[in-house]
């Protein structure tokens, strides 16, 4: 499997009517969220001490190190919303009204393609950002720290596709600058959708530094000026195509050096084998290759990005969590019921007595083995309980655990009939 090594000023622009398949910069998932995520506020720094407990060690969710000194939390708002609060070190921004002024207008964004900042706080010399809180762990996590299952390839082409998606939001929204984008800043929400982090859109401190992670990985023009450029955020883009395609941390210099020596297979990671087309890879290859070009001008832009990414995604149609293999939060969602059956949903075995009684069921009568009052209830329950996780499953598509459930109420219900 082989790639060809390209320059980006030779490409065709996405704008071009020819190039297959062109996505929109903007889809139905990435509208305004207004009605689900609230407005930008600042907090109180009492509020916030208050829903972390003081900040105590066992509410942190992250640790940045000593090049980035700054702690994430985990706290629960009024009306049980969680949410992610990032602690900078003391004296991280000196001035309040810049720190706040930064935070209002990245806090301006909204889409389903970033963990929406939803506020801030500036007392003393505490500086906090507030954001949505993602409940299922970092891309770092799923790729080089997997427990049950590496994650499959199709979840990493969404990756893909989900980022491209939030930079050129991001580009869209005139916020072109995101600093040390890596698998630290993806997060994954509820539904198991890989998400970017809105704190990468603020340095970690008024005149820190763009990138704390390790020198290999930063783009040649950081390393040289000190400065980030649009084109910066590309170069790391390309690193995280790296990450997905391999499943290690390879250096970007390194992986050039693969991808020109036509050795692609040692670039993939060896858990994907079977799951992906050799063509596929070789253009989501190709793809990283344009984005770590050592001179920023010939590299792609958000929209390349998007054009080259989202014809790779096969299995739209599947939710994340269940590529994923994540357990999903189940809800209960009412459901109109006969009056025996909430009767039998709020336990209430008084009022389902007296339904059965107008019925015509005795319970003195019957034969010795006949199932109690209290046990057929108890089954009539497990019944309702076993048809909704049914119709759970079949709405989020997991037509196995769909087929499984709908097989126990059936079954069920013959042994009631014998």
């Amino acid at each position: 499997m082989g790639c060809l090594h390209s320059k980006t000023a030779k490409l065709p622009s996405p704008d071009d009517p020819s190039v297959p398949n062109k996505p929109e910069s903007v889809n139905e998932d990435q509208v305004d969220q207004e009605n689900q995520v609230p407005g930008f506020k600042e907090f109180d720094l009492s509020e916030l001490k208050k829903v972390t407990n003081g900040f105590s060690p066992s509410c942190i969710v992250s640790e940045g190190g000593e090049k980035a000194p700054n702690v994430v939390y985990r706290g629960k708002l009024e009306g049980n919303r969680l949410v992610a609060i990032k602690r900078f070190s003391r004296q991280s921004w000196p001035d309040a009204q810049q720190f706040v002024a930064e935070a209002t207008g990245v806090g301006k964004l909204r889409s389903n393609r970033l963990v929406n900042l939803i506020g801030c706080c500036a007392e003393g010399d505490e500086r906090l950002l507030v954001a949505e809180y993602m409940p299922n762990d970092t891309l770092s996590k799923h790729l080089f720290h997997w427990e049950k299952q590496p994650l499959p390839w199709e979840m990493r082409v969404r990756v893909a596709d989900f980022i491209a998606q939030a930079l050129d939001h991001c580009n869209i929204e005139n916020r072109k600058i995101y600093h040390d984008l890596n698998a630290y800043r993806i997060l994954f929400d509820e539904e198991g959708d890989p998400r970017l982090s809105t704190f990468g859109l603020m340095k970690n401190s008024r005149d820190g530094k763009s990138y704390s992670t390790n020198l290999a990985y930063t783009p040649p023009e950081f390393l040289r000026t000190g400065r980030v450029i649009p084109e910066s955020v590309i170069y790391s883009y390309g690193t995280i195509l790296i990450d997905l395609l391999s499943g290690k941390h390879i250096p970007p210099s390194h992986a050039i050096d693969i991808i020109r020596g036509k050795n692609v297979l040692l670039l993939m990671d060896s858990s994907l084998e079977g799951q992906y087309e050799n063509e596929d890879a070789t253009k989501l290859v190709d793809l990283a290759s344009k984005c770590l070009q050592s001179e920023a001008k010939d590299r792609p832009d958000t929209k390349f990005l998007l054009s080259s990414v989202a014809p790779l995604q096969k299995q739209k149609e599947v939710a994340s969590h269940v590529l994923m293999g994540l357990p999903k939060n189940t809800v209960i969602l009412p459901t109109l019921l006969s009056p025996l059956g909430k009767a039998c949903s709020q336990n209430d075995h008084a009022a389902v007595h007296e339904i059965l009684l107008k019925t015509g069921y005795r319970d003195e009568e019957g034969a010795e083995n006949e199932l109690s009052f209290q046990e057929w209830t108890q089954q009539v329950q497990e019944m309702l309980n076993t048809k909704k996780f049914g119709d759970i499953a079949f709405r989020d598509k997991d037509f196995k655990n769909a087929i499984e459930c709908y097989s126990k109420v059936i079954i069920k219900q013959n042994k009631n009939n014998d």
